[in-house]
């Protein structure tokens, strides 16, 4: 079954698709440039640098236990309602952060900002598609995800230098205003739409015994865990492999950055004709990447090529969450927003398999390796659900 069709009138989805996408850029730049704010936290707090990156797990923990919680808990709202009190939670989270006086208030204040972040996006994605015919339902995805994109771009550079030029404490309050301007205009562009007929927490929760949802869901939470367990050890790289010169971090952030921004730009032109297939390529070209990563870092301008095509591959989430409208039935808060929270799991688990590595022994391009065989493990979960999808009639071959 898939997305619902519904075309609200108007011309007003333009305005609605940006008031998406800006929440996006305000959850991606707070998501992304967390760990760049952690020794300026930390030095306020007072609390060494390892102590307070705890409050990048929690904010994780708060994604992966909100995103099904809210989903079965708003499953009699609005998608309009639903967006609008996730934006405020969030809003309010962050403001709380921003003037947060003790480190373990900054902890609560983390746990919370991440638990709408699942289901924000989860449900972004399913008002986005809504808008759009059937074959731009991908397209119309992409701009709401090209928000977070631009964080890793825009949003955490300039986060950096706010924290490093005035206090970090104003780059959460900046999230936080980004956040209440998007529910404002969700409010006020948003069609005033209905619950979804017969949405209720039991059929939200069936996505949990989905064949298709939890393939789905492990495509990503493996697959994508191959990026990041290089974007993590990046900087290491650079200093003490590379010996890039003092630009040479930003730098290669910004490359990162632009390879996601353009991956999803064209992914979100092309995925509508074959969501798998679009996947598996980009699947394909992240483990290709990720093979090449540990022969590249020698010389700077080859890693910055294969760092883009590594940070274009991460695309591969915006295809995954179309297939996922296809296949949850009724339970499409649920799948939407579970998806996030996989891509969460794999944030985790991609620098976690890498540390073993490089903790056994190993340099820090071998984190390339340990990508590779995660994102070989994402087209193997891939292969898997194709032949599973053609066993079951009436569902969309996709």
């Amino acid at each position: 079954m898939s997305a619902d069709r519904s075309r609200p009138a108007g011309h007003g989805s333009t305005l609605v698709i940006f008031a998406l996408s800006l929440g996006g850029f305000a959850i991606g730049t707070v998501e992304f440039a967390a760990m760049s704010l952690v020794p300026y936290f930390a030095s306020d707090l007072g609390v060494n640098a390892a102590t307070a990156s705890y409050a990048i797990s929690i904010y994780a923990l708060g994604v992966v236990i909100g995103a099904p919680t809210i989903a079965v808990l708003g499953a009699r709202l609005s998608r309009r309602t639903l967006l609008i009190s996730l934006m405020a939670l969030y809003s309010l989270a962050n403001l709380m952060t921003a003037i947060s006086t003790s480190y373990h208030l900054l902890l609560f204040f983390r746990f919370l900002a991440g638990l709408p972040h699942g289901a924000y996006f989860g449900v972004a994605a399913l008002m986005a598609a809504s808008l759009v015919p059937p074959g731009r339902r991908a397209k119309a995805i992409s701009m709401v995800m090209l928000g977070l994109t631009l964080a890793t771009l825009v949003g955490v550079p300039m986060s950096s230098f706010i924290a490093q030029y005035l206090t970090w404490r104003l780059a959460f309050g900046i999230a936080a205003a980004l956040a209440a301007v998007t529910a404002l205009m969700i409010f006020l562009h948003a069609p005033a739409d209905r619950p979804q007929p017969g949405a209720n927490p039991l059929n939200e929760l069936s996505a949990l015994c989905n064949r298709q949802v939890l393939l789905t869901l492990g495509i990503g939470a493996v697959g994508f865990g191959g990026i990041f367990s290089v974007y993590t050890y990046v900087a290491n790289t650079l200093q003490e492999i590379t010996h890039a010169p003092h630009w040479g971090e930003p730098f290669i952030f910004m490359v990162f950055g632009s390879g996601m921004v353009l991956g999803t730009i064209v992914t979100g032109r092309i995925a509508d004709r074959g969501l798998l297939q679009t996947t598996g390529g980009l699947l394909i070209l992240a483990m290709i990447m990720l093979l090449l990563y540990p022969l590249t870092v020698h010389n700077i301008w080859l890693m910055a090529g294969c760092v883009f095509l590594i940070g274009f591959s991460g695309a591969m989430g915006l295809p995954l969450q179309t297939h996922l409208m296809d296949v949850s039935g009724r339970a499409q808060t649920m799948a939407a927003a579970m998806h996030h929270a996989a891509f969460n799991f794999a944030n985790a688990v991609g620098p976690w398999l890498a540390s073993l590595i490089i903790s056994s022994g190993w340099s820090y391009p071998a984190s390339g390796y340990v990508g590779a065989f995660l994102a070989a493990g994402g087209i193997t979960i891939l292969c898997v659900t194709r032949w599973d999808l053609r066993r079951q009639p009436g569902i969309v071959k996709t």
